[in-house]
């Protein structure tokens, strides 16, 4: 039985360290080999030696092949779909389908093993352990959603700036090309790496339009559909693109300026919860004490 709980320790571990890491980004090189790789493309340069990080990812990756086409499996295609709006584009859909299983399964052993170590009833531990195996099962898509929330909430607090640094170039006498290549060497961050990627597929030959209607699908967000729209019709009709960026900038700025008053109206429901359960029974505690005491005391001498 000790036996048993160390496996599924090491196993849980693992399988959250390496997810974590996943998804905490990988090195900006083999990033953009791996980009490369993805255009059909193979370089030495990806050629690595073993390690334990890849050893257990391409466990994770023969893990999720052989289980792909189970019912609890989420579509080949809109696990991508997940994986590329979350930036992960070196994880593949059954590397992130294996990553599911190892966590459900060792989280699965670990409380197995914790409740017979209880000496817990049958049934706590078989509804525990179920309950164990579906939290694991779904922690790793919520970490995913949640890295893509956040990397949505970068792309828009970011897009102002790179919609100013379009109207300087533009009005400067650049080309809509010109300056977004100028505004994504300047640029870092999720916004960045989607304008670097887009521009590294207009030059492997997508046109202009094209590629940020990939952009719209890799970041799907109001600023960046707004943003995308706007160019390709104001292209396709012939609009002055220096005034297509100036009246988006004012747009993007109402924008901004929309989502810190929503923000500011949540404040007051997000300390509704530590107002009451933390700071209002101290405070009475504190003021309520000494009186309660005081009538203790009183009714005890009588």
């Amino acid at each position: 039985m000790v036996l048993i709980g160390i496996i599924g320790l090491l196993v849980f571990a693992s399988a959250v360290f390496m997810l974590v890491r996943a998804i905490g980004g990988t090195d900006p090189q083999m990033g953009t080999v791996e980009q490369i790789q993805s255009y059909g493309y193979q370089s030495d340069a990806a050629k690595s030696p073993e390690s334990p990080k890849r050893s257990l990812a391409e466990l994770a990756a023969s893990i999720g092949t052989r289980t792909r086409n189970t019912r609890f499996a989420m579509g080949e295609e809109d696990m991508r779909a997940l994986l590329v709006q979350a930036g992960m584009y070196s994880t593949s859909p059954d590397r992130l389908l294996g990553y599911q299983v190892l966590v459900a399964a060792g989280l699965g052993i670990l409380t197995l093993w914790l409740t017979f170590a209880a000496a817990a009833s049958p049934v706590i531990i078989v509804l525990f352990t179920v309950g164990a195996v579906i939290i694991g099962w779904l922690s790793v898509l919520f970490v995913v959603r949640r890295r893509i929330r956040q990397r949505h909430a970068e792309i828009e607090y970011e897009l102002p700036e790179l919609i100013d640094l379009l109207v300087v170039s533009i009005e400067a006498g650049l080309s809509f090309p010109s300056a977004l290549r100028t505004a994504a060497d300047r640029i870092r961050g999720p916004l960045g790496q989607e304008l670097r990627l887009t521009l590294q597929e207009q030059n492997m030959g997508l046109s202009v339009d094209e590629a940020l209607v990939n952009l719209q699908k890799r970041a799907d967000t109001g600023g960046i559909a707004l943003f995308t729209r706007s160019i390709i019709q104001g292209q396709a009709l012939g609009v002055s693109m220096g005034h297509i960026m100036r009246t988006m900038a004012d747009e993007m700025r109402k924008r901004r300026k929309a989502a810190a008053e929503e923000t500011a109206q949540k404040a007051p429901i997000k300390m509704l919860f530590p107002l009451v359960f933390l700071i209002f029974p101290a405070m009475f505690i504190v003021i309520l004490l000494p009186a309660i005491i005081s009538i203790t005391n009183e009714l005890g001498a009588q």
